[in-house]
């Protein structure tokens, strides 16, 4: 009888049958693993996709697709990428030969103006990291409709509980599986789903086996184990997300509260279009004051850690700005927080303790 947890198969090779044939097709791991294939095919399913590879880190799969780009192509980024893209661009592959423009996602009209006769992709983050705007995807994919261009969506943060990308006309969708796929903050990954077979099908696959930035077995059983509490941890996450959003910006103490479920928010509108059952479990405040009152709010926290990364069960804070350095455009003030499955009533507590004792 088949057992309920799949194993975990750790050998890095396989063995030939006589006629020099492979059993299943495995030849060797960086070509193909048996938990590698279960977590490309739940990952396809989950966002409706055609195919998913599966990779190191969410950085690997990113740069895996922009490989797939010619020398002299040129993307068009959000005005305000997660910062390691543009790190990626500027520092790795500056020797490439690819160009890119950075533009307000949410502006159409900027996004149009800024097309080239050479723009092959537009990268789309939304809810954006770290300041949560919100790109129309459905527009931008009519926008670039009848032309040679192809859209990619970090959805990351949403997840496909609350965003289907593919369903609004993208063509890639990335995901840092580190981050709410395997839920735990233990496990590193990455991975790039295509809504269809096409002419760069083959490509990407070809990138990801012979470029080798692919995830261990181990890595594969972690996250594959994580999508099966996806539904319940990230709804429970996003419930208490969007009331302490409601909290804090009735807080004297905070400036301004970004979270897309809130009227306040300026693409509020387009949220509630795209997105379905919540807006998320990341949110940013803006606290009055400068980037050391920022920061000295962070610390006081009790139930929130003060680490990079999100998604997990765990609830965590961060200052960008002097994670990202000064030529990032994130407030010196600006606190980001990654909800995690505590009582919403202890969240509260916490922030009401930590900004009153400032």
């Amino acid at each position: 009888m088949p057992p309920v947890t799949p194993p975990i198969h750790l050998s890095t090779t396989y063995l030939r049958n006589p006629d020099g044939t492979y059993e299943n097709g495995y030849v060797y791991s960086r070509a193909g693993n048996p938990n590698r294939q279960a977590l490309e095919e739940q990952l396809a399913e989950l966002e409706g996709g055609a195919y998913a590879l599966a990779f190191s880190s969410g950085m690997a799969a990113i740069q895996s697709l922009f490989l797939a780009l010619k020398t002299g192509d040129h993307l068009l980024l959000p005005d305000d990428v997660y910062f390691n893209v543009r790190l990626l661009l500027d520092e790795v592959m500056a020797d490439w030969g690819l160009t890119y423009t950075a533009v307000d996602m949410t502006d159409l009209q900027a996004i149009e103006d800024a097309l080239q006769q050479n723009t092959r992709l537009v990268w789309l983050e939304t809810p954006s990291n770290p300041q949560l705007k919100v790109t129309d995807i459905a527009a931008v994919c009519s926008l670039v409709d009848d032309r040679d261009i192809r859209v990619a969506v970090d959805n990351t943060w949403p997840t496909p509980i609350h965003q289907l990308p593919f369903a609004l006309g993208a063509d890639y969708v990335v995901h840092s599986t580190t981050k709410y796929m395997g839920g735990h903050s233990d496990v590193l990954g990455g991975a790039l789903i295509a809504k269809q077979e096409d002419d760069w099908a083959a490509k990407l696959r070809r990138i990801q086996h012979v470029g080798g930035a692919v995830p261990s077995p181990m890595d594969c059983y972690l996250v594959s184990r994580g999508l099966q509490t996806l539904r319940l941890r990230v709804q429970a996450q996003t419930t208490s997300a969007h009331q302490l959003a409601t909290f804090l910006e009735g807080h004297d103490e905070i400036e301004a509260v970004l979270y897309p479920g809130l009227p306040s928010h300026p693409q509020h509108d387009v949220a509630k279009k795209q997105m379905r059952e919540g807006f998320g479990a990341m949110l940013s405040v803006l606290v009055r004051g400068d980037a050391k009152r920022a920061m000295s709010v962070a610390a006081k926290l009790q139930h929130f850690a003060v680490a990079t990364s999100l998604g997990g069960v765990e609830s965590l804070v961060e200052h960008r700005k002097s994670v990202e350095g000064p030529a990032s455009a994130t407030p010196n003030n600006l606190l980001r927080l990654s909800v995690g499955v505590e009582p919403v009533a202890t969240l509260i507590e916490d922030w009401e303790q930590a900004l009153a004792t400032n």
